[in-house]
């Protein structure tokens, strides 16, 4: 894993960004890495593993699958 060291942070800047990690319970190294993600743009999603991670909270939750009606019911909300 590579290194990197930031110089010449602006005090006020810091303390935001130890506020964020503090909030968010994490490190301010995790939450540098986090704000540099999120900056650089949204990373390709696979479908896959968004359906996956779908099911499991369907699961944790133990939420009931939708029917048919409850689908065509909400596709059509909201629709002119």
């Amino acid at each position: 894993m590579k290194a990197l060291t930031i110089k010449g942070i602006p005090e006020e800047l810091y303390r935001r960004l130890k506020r964020a990690a503090d909030q968010h319970r994490r490190s301010i190294n995790s939450e540098v890495l986090t704000c540099l993600e999120r900056s650089l743009g949204p990373r390709r999603v696979d479908p896959h593993e968004l359906l996956a991670r779908a099911d499991a909270l369907r699961d944790r939750l133990r939420l009931e699958p939708l029917s048919e009606e409850e689908l065509r019911t909400a596709r059509a909300a909201g629709r002119p």
